[in-house]
């Protein structure tokens, strides 16, 4: 399928799969979603751990939420294990027209290395952060009490509703450590309903700029 780059209403870039109408990120704004999302309600309960913290993402695109994932490592002394999932692997002309660095305002190594990094092998990207890039469907999955945290960041249930589904959240449940956290844009009823089939507690908060909702759910097995 075509894809296309465009500028979210941040001023940051994203990627537009035009036969789908679909974006990688937010219209109302890519960092502003990553930051909402992935960052304020995720990665910032974590902030008092005195351990790794390890991380999966759903949709390792753009590498947007891993590189916010790194800044904040470094801004708030956090060691970080993140593991990307991704089937269709963004291309390195693509890479190459998105901005973050510009609009975050900080020095384009980082970023680079995140994508310059070969597939399937753990890279130490800084002292603090570690990578491990899978490209694999989500479907296969397999990890067991693996990760504290899954950015939960797929496409919308619109356009691959088969990614928002009981058997997908149970491969995603069995993947966290106890009280491990998944957090997703999403707010949808029929998601919310399929993650507590699972066994999850979820949880309604504020959504990002353009929605008003978003999930986040907790392990509660102990």
């Amino acid at each position: 399928m075509k894809r296309k780059i465009i500028t979210t209403a941040d001023g940051s870039k994203t990627i537009q799969i035009e036969d789908w109408n679909e974006q990688y990120h937010s219209v109302h704004g890519a960092i502003q979603e990553a930051m909402h999302v992935f960052i304020l309600h995720g990665l910032f309960c974590f902030l008092d751990s005195h351990k790794p913290i390890s991380i999966l993402e759903i949709g390792f695109g753009t590498g947007l939420n891993a590189f916010i994932t790194l800044l904040e490592s470094e801004k708030s002394n956090l060691h970080i294990n993140y593991t990307g999932v991704e089937a269709y692997p963004v291309t390195q002309e693509e890479v190459d027209a998105l901005n973050y660095t510009e609009q975050l305002k900080t020095n384009n190594t980082l970023f680079s290395k995140l994508h310059q990094c070969d597939w399937e092998i753990l890279h130490h990207i800084t002292p603090k952060f570690s990578l491990t890039k899978q490209q694999k469907f989500f479907k296969e999955i397999d990890a067991v009490a693996e990760y504290d945290l899954i950015y939960f960041d797929a496409f919308g249930a619109r356009v691959q509703p088969e990614l928002w589904t009981e058997v997908i959240f149970e491969l995603m449940y069995k993947a966290l450590k106890p009280k491990g956290v998944l957090v997703t844009y999403s707010a949808k009823g029929s998601v919310r309903r399929a993650m507590q089939a699972v066994g999850f507690s979820v949880e309604k908060l504020p959504g990002p700029p353009g929605k008003r909702e978003m999930l986040r759910a907790t392990k509660l097995e102990v």
